[in-house]
């Protein structure tokens, strides 16, 4: 890992301009999950503690280099203030930051105004990054879900002033190395979801780099349909038919097993309860959809699991959203869980669908990291190079 954190910084009387992720949800003027906020705490409180004074740059919704007022960060101060425990000052125009009035300057915590305001963040702009970096004498990123952007907050800027990586970020790197850079082996991976051509980039990097890889939700009917077996009316890309059958071909070669469902749940209605019936995965009958893997699938998967001594999680392995067809996705969470607590499996998981599936398994307070970054976490295990990573490496 060759990026600085903020242990190899001197922050004692400095300005310490501190990228972060707070763009969170907001039902009638309040945040409805603070967890984004919650998760840079930490950051605030080491640059405190060592002298340093933060000031937060944050970008919320998308207003595409415009001035939206319902886009303002105003809404999230409350939730901001309550995390942190201190009292923070929002600074509403980038000439108000470079001017600051006495009682801003006195603040403990300074806040920029939504950072996406302005049309030079999303363009990278080299003269808008350096109007930020005359802001600080440090720049801390510490919003992993946003590195996969080249913008000027999360890239530009870390090349014209001392960098490093904040305490969400570098845990957030950590994990990731210790899942696919450097993992203990096996390595199990389980990727889920609607859509193979979603998912190609990823499925495509993690055959070279797992020793066994589950497929499931609607992506595991594509590779079903792709071996000739009939999925009824079953969401499937048969499109993709001969991707799929390439992708199983490279792991071949590559040593990688492919674990698909072997026994299926199908019912009539995509439903809450609908009448249902476990079958083998060949017997699919045309007029039902497969909703979940079945019980010789999750034993399988379990299996794996209990070989493996790391596991990456992308994505559900059936319908998880209503019952019963949340019970392979259920299942196997919880045995990884298990095994997680054991101290035998070290497993990192990470999208959205993927965190929401976890906690209503009641799993991922033991998964050894859950990432909230989305299509960052995608991108490195798809092996991709993020821009706001690369950029802390000097």
């Amino acid at each position: 890992m060759n990026w600085k954190t903020l242990d190899d910084m001197d922050l004692k009387g400095k300005r310490v301009l501190t990228r972060v992720d707070i763009n969170v949800p907001v039902e009638g003027g309040r945040v409805t999950d603070a967890t984004r906020i919650e998760r840079i705490v930490a950051t605030v409180e080491d640059i405190l503690a060592k002298g340093g004074r933060p000031i937060l740059i944050a970008h919320f919704g998308r207003p595409k280099g415009k001035v939206v007022l319902d886009m303002s960060l105003r809404v999230v101060l409350p939730a901001l203030e309550k995390a942190l425990g201190h009292s923070v000052r929002l600074i509403e125009t980038l000439e108000g930051a470079e001017n600051l009035t006495a009682e801003a300057a006195a603040a403990e915590v300074l806040l920029l105004e939504n950072i996406r305001f302005h049309p030079g963040e999303e363009a990278n702009d080299p003269e808008f990054a350096a109007r930020l970096a005359a802001l600080g004498d440090i720049y801390c990123n510490d919003a992993f879900s946003a590195a996969h952007r080249a913008h000027a907050s999360t890239a530009a800027i870390a090349h014209l002033m001392p960098s490093c990586a904040g305490r969400l970020m570098q845990a957030e790197l950590e994990a990731l190395e210790a899942a696919l850079g450097a993992p203990k082996r096996p390595v199990v991976a389980v990727v889920g979801g609607a859509k193979v051509s979603t998912k190609l980039d990823l499925l495509s990097n993690l055959v070279e780099k797992v020793d066994s890889l589950v497929i499931g939700g609607g992506m595991a009917n594509t590779f079903l349909a792709a071996q000739g077996l009939s999925v009824g009316k079953s969401l499937c890309e048969h499109d993709m038919a001969k991707t799929a059958r390439q992708i199983m071909g490279k792991a071949a070669d590559q040593g990688c097993e492919i674990i698909l469902p072997a026994d299926i749940v199908v019912a009539r209605e995509f439903a809450e309860n609908a009448p249902n019936e476990v079958l083998a995965v060949h017997l699919c009958p045309d007029d039902a959809m497969i909703l979940d893997a079945g019980p010789r699938s999750v034993a399988r998967v379990s299996e794996a699991l209990d070989r493996a001594k790391t596991l990456i999680w992308n994505g559900p392995l059936g319908a998880f959203e209503i019952e019963p067809f949340d019970a392979a996705t259920n299942a196997a969470a919880r045995h990884a869980a298990e095994l997680t607590r054991a101290g035998k499996l070290v497993s990192v998981a990470g999208g959205g669908d993927t965190v929401a599936a976890l906690n209503r398994a009641g799993a991922a307070d033991d998964f050894t990291y859950i990432s909230t970054a989305g299509g960052a976490f995608l991108e490195w295990m798809e092996g991709k190079d993020l821009p706001g990573v690369a950029a802390l490496k000097g």
